[in-house]
């Protein structure tokens, strides 16, 4: 693994967890990772790892003035050489860090991920969990779908949210199903969610009351930019055509007829909001407010899809 590693690079030094965290964000900044698979800097993706690696909690406090800091907690030399290893990992595979550990995190909710799924970190979750659209929702929402669900967390997190509501999770890949079926048994959700196979909604008749995805919707030209981090996910749930807008024009023009009369559509489009715009010029939808801002994901209700010839 070492000879894979770039030169260069600082030593990680370190017997407390503490310094193993401040040395492991300093390797990581020096050997120019990429970020933005469920951390966004250097120091917070090494105190995933070496927390992780040392078997204790992502909430351990760390911080010089909190209570009971473990920041001094010394570390073993058999468990300093672990945490070394991983960090090496992860420099030299360029693979998101939730593919080393198994496990990503959505609003405080632990999943299962591994290289069959992309690395779950939309924005719809933390509408879904602070009810960011439920005024678009009410005692008629029974049927849930989450389209392109990956790993599942969507899904699961539905149900969590909407104890009422029967939930429906559908990909096109086989191998991201399965990683779904791991996380919905992982939170005992069988009764209430279904996981289907399906290339968009061609066998999704529905009705339903919501529809949330997260589709492909990465432009090929940011597609040939991509670090290798994100290369490492299935291309197939980032590749959206050379617009991005490809798999969403199809799901505009099916998703009328399988939606109840005041069902809605949470979609979300990351960075492509002046592709979507160029696309769906003329169709009315709601902006919805996340931590990234209001250009990241919106809702469209049926009459507006009904009203609307994509081009």
């Amino acid at each position: 693994m070492s000879a894979l590693l770039p030169t260069g690079l600082p030593a990680l030094a370190g017997d407390t967890i503490g310094a193993l965290v401040e040395s492991g964000a300093q390797r990581l900044q020096a050997a120019g990772v990429a970020f933005g698979h469920g951390t966004t800097n250097a120091h917070d993706e090494a105190t995933w790892l070496v927390l992780w690696r040392l078997g204790l909690p992502l909430d351990t406090p760390l911080g010089p003035d909190e209570p009971d800091s473990q920041q001094n907690q010394p570390v073993a030399p058999d468990q300093q050489a672990l945490v070394a290893i991983l960090f090496d990992k992860r420099i030299a595979s360029r693979k998101p860090a939730a593919y080393l550990t198994r496990e990503a995190w959505l609003q405080g909710v632990a999943f299962y991920v591994d290289e069959r799924a992309i690395v779950p970190r939309s924005f719809i979750a933390e509408l879904i969990a602070d009810g960011g659209f439920d005024d678009w929702l009410g005692e008629h929402t029974q049927q849930v779908l989450d389209l392109c669900t990956g790993n599942g967390s969507l899904a699961v997190l539905a149900a969590m949210a909407w104890p009422d509501v029967q939930v429906t999770g559908a990909d096109i890949s086989p191998d991201a199903l399965a990683v779904a079926r791991i996380n919905v048994e992982k939170h005992q959700l069988q009764a209430r969610i279904q996981l289907q196979i399906s290339d968009g909604l061609a066998d999704l008749p529905g009705p339903w009351d919501l529809i949330v995805c997260n589709p492909p919707y990465v432009n090929s030209d940011s597609m040939s930019k991509l670090p290798a981090e994100y290369r490492a996910e299935p291309a197939l749930a980032l590749a959206g055509g050379s617009d991005g807008m490809d798999f969403i024009r199809q799901l505009f023009k099916d998703a009328p007829s399988r939606m109840t009369e005041h069902a809605v559509l949470v979609l979300e489009i990351g960075n492509e909001r002046d592709y979507f715009e160029a696309a769906f010029a003329h169709l009315p939808v709601f902006w919805l407010d996340t931590s990234a801002g209001e250009d990241q994901v919106l809702l469209v209700t049926r009459q507006a899809l009904l009203r609307f010839s994509p081009s």
